[in-house]
């Protein structure tokens, strides 16, 4: 039966398919950002046994491999698994909450910025606690409630322009969503089982070309991809016209952009048995 949870993935699957690349040369270097933050949250080090779920390209996973760290990764799209093997990262093809793995196989298990892309994240989550030991440590990225000016820039331009956001958008069900500040998604890990849950805010500046920025959006990539890439060819004429006039806001010189962004990063430990 389907809902709105199955409805959600679905289109996840859809936004992301065949946009590897184009992920890989625009947002993905944001993405980047809190990689070794997450890896020190989860206690990743040399001979840590490493879950890296939603890899994408592989960043997280490559940057444990760094660390000395035995790494498997999984993402549920094809081309993301294959861009992140041809970087060495010993990836496969998963989607929340379906893990091809043992209870209790992994010392940690880090997700950088996949929990905002999963239609059911309480199921996501006793998925995880399932296939970590009692006592390993679980860290996790979620793009927040909280945003930096730049994350608005190119929805800015979106509304400047008239743009209309399509319906068919994924949205979280009623019954599944959840508050998305530090304390919202610490009181979530602690629902989920896990113990010391604690998330914090991170801010930073992401530092990108002009054309670097714009590109993944024109080229699909997430929740502004779909944005941009659904609406009439003279409006998104409208909406680079517009991105370019708001853009002169974050100008560094020579064609760069200082963006300010805010995410969240939570942990915690596997209990021996979930909080009632």
């Amino acid at each position: 039966m389907s809902g709105p949870a199955e409805a959600f993935d679905a289109a996840e699957r859809g936004m992301w398919d065949g946009r590897a690349q184009v992920y890989a040369g625009s947002f993905a270097r944001l993405c980047a950002h809190p990689v070794e933050a997450l890896l020190d949250a989860a206690g990743v080090g040399e001979g840590t046994y490493v879950l890296d779920v939603g890899t994408g390209t592989g960043t997280a996973a490559l940057a444990a491999l760094k660390r000395g760290a035995r790494v498997r990764a999984v993402d549920a799209d094809a081309g993301m698994v294959a861009a992140a093997r041809e970087l060495g990262a010993d990836a496969s093809v998963a989607a929340l909450p379906e893990l091809p793995y043992g209870d209790g196989e992994f010392d940690a298990v880090v997700g950088n910025f996949v929990l905002n892309h999963v239609g059911r994240p309480r199921a996501a989550l006793a998925a995880l606690r399932r296939v970590l030991r009692p006592g390993g440590r679980l860290a996790l990225t979620i793009w927040g409630a909280g945003r930096g000016a730049g994350q608005d820039l190119l929805g800015r331009a979106c509304e400047a322009a008239g743009a209309v956001r399509p319906a068919y958008l994924p949205r979280l069900g009623p019954g599944e969503d959840f508050v998305r500040t530090a304390d919202g998604l610490a009181g979530l890990l602690t629902e989920a089982g896990f113990g010391d849950a604690a998330a914090d805010e991170l801010a930073w500046d992401h530092r990108a070309g002009v054309e670097e920025w714009w590109s993944g959006a024109a080229g699909g990539v997430a929740t502004i991809g779909l944005v941009v890439t659904s609406q009439a060819p003279e409006t998104v004429v409208r909406i680079r016209r517009e991105y370019e006039r708001l853009s002169a806001e974050f100008a560094e010189g020579e064609g760069r952009l200082a963006l300010p962004h805010r995410a969240l990063l939570a942990s915690g430990r596997r209990l021996s048995c979930p909080r009632p």
